[in-house]
C-alpha cells in the first residue's frame, strides 16, 4: 500500500527566519511525522540551509526544493545544482510546476532533462503536470496530461521510475480558491497512472505515489485524499500555516488507520 505523502509548496514565501518560524510551529504541534504518512516541506532556496537544521528535530519530515539546473556547474546565474541541494540533506525536488513553465520558460525538454538529472543523482522528483481551464473546456485535459507524463519520463528507465513521484495539478484550481472534485481528480490520477503503467509495469505504476496540486485545504483533504489514486497533495497556501499543515497531515493519518 503506498504511503500518503503531504508535501508543502513554499513558493517565494519564507525567508530564513520565517523558516526557522514556521517549522517551529510545526514542531510544537507534532514533534513527529505519523508513522504512515510521510511530509514534505520545500522553501526557497536561500532557506534551505535553516530548513535543514530545524528538520533534525521531526522525525519523517523530509526537505525538497522548487527547482534544479540540469547541469553539474558552470554558468547559470541564479540556479543551484543537485549536489548542492544534497550539501543541505534535499531529498526532493519540485519540477515543471505550472508556474516555472508559464513565467520562466520552461518546458517539456527541460523539465525531462531536470527529472533525468535529479534521478541519476539521487533526488527523487516532483514532476507537476495539468492542464488550464481552456484545455480542460475544449475536452483536450486528458491529451495534455499524457504527453507531459510522457515526455517528462523520456530516458528514465523502469528501476528508477518508482523513485519519482507525480503531482498533478489543475492549473485553473492553483491558487483560485477553485478545486477538482474528488471524482475529477480520482479519473485524472488513475489515467496517469495508466500511463506509468503502459510506460513500464503495473507494479511500478503501483508503486509510484500522485498527489493532488490543486488548492487542498484542511476542509476538502479528507474527500480528495480517500481516492483510491490520490496518494498525497502538493500544498500551497495551506503549508504556510503551521496549524492547517499538521491539520491535512492529519487527515491523512486518520485515513491511513481506517484503512
Amino acid at each position: 500500500m503506498r504511503r500518503f505523502l503531504i508535501a508543502g509548496n513554499w513558493k517565494m514565501n519564507c525567508g530564513p527566519k520565517e523558516t526557522s518560524t514556521l517549522l517551529q510551529g510545526i514542531k510544537d504541534i507534532i514533534e513527529d511525522m505519523p508513522e504512515a504518512v510521510d511530509g514534505l516541506v520545500c522553501p526557497p532556496t536561500i532557506s534551505l540551509t535553516t530548513a535543514s537544521v530545524e528538520l533534525q528535530d521531526i522525525e519523517g519530515l523530509a526537505l525538497g526544493a522548487q527547482n534544479v539546473h540540469s547541469e553539474d556547474n558552470g554558468a547559470f546565474t541564479g540556479e543551484v545544482s543537485t549536489e548542492m541541494l544534497k550539501e543541505v540533506n534535499c531529498e526532493y525536488v519540485i519540477l515543471g510546476h505550472s508556474e516555472r513553465r508559464q513565467y520562466f520558460g520552461e518546458t517539456d525538454k527541460t523539465v525531462n532533462a531536470k527529472v533525468n538529472k535529479a534521478l541519476i543523482d539521487g533526488i527523487k522528483p516532483v514532476i507537476c503536470v495539468g492542464e488550464s481551464l481552456e484545455q480542460r473546456k475544449a475536452n483536450e485535459h486528458k491529451l495534455r496530461v499524457k504527453k507531459q507524463v510522457q515526455a517528462a519520463l523520456i530516458g528514465v528507465e523502469d528501476e528508477d521510475a518508482s523513485n519519482l513521484v507525480i503531482a498533478y495539478e489543475p492549473i485553473w484550481a492553483i491558487g483560485t480558491g477553485e478545486t477538482a472534485t474528488p471524482d475529477q481528480a480520482q479519473k485524472m490520477h488513475a489515467m496517469i497512472r495508466e500511463e506509468v503503467a503502459d510506460l513500464y509495469s503495473d507494479d511500478t505504476a503501483n508503486q509510484i505515489r500522485i498527489l493532488y496540486g490543486g488548492s487542498m485545504k484542511p476542509h476538502n483533504a479528507e474527500e480528495l485524499l480517500e481516492q483510491p489514486d490520490v496518494d498525497g497533495g502538493l500544498i500551497g497556501g495551506a503549508s504556510l500555516k503551521a496549524d492547517s499543515f499538521t491539520d491535512i497531515i492529519h487527515v491523512a493519518d486518520e485515513l491511513s488507520e481506517s484503512n
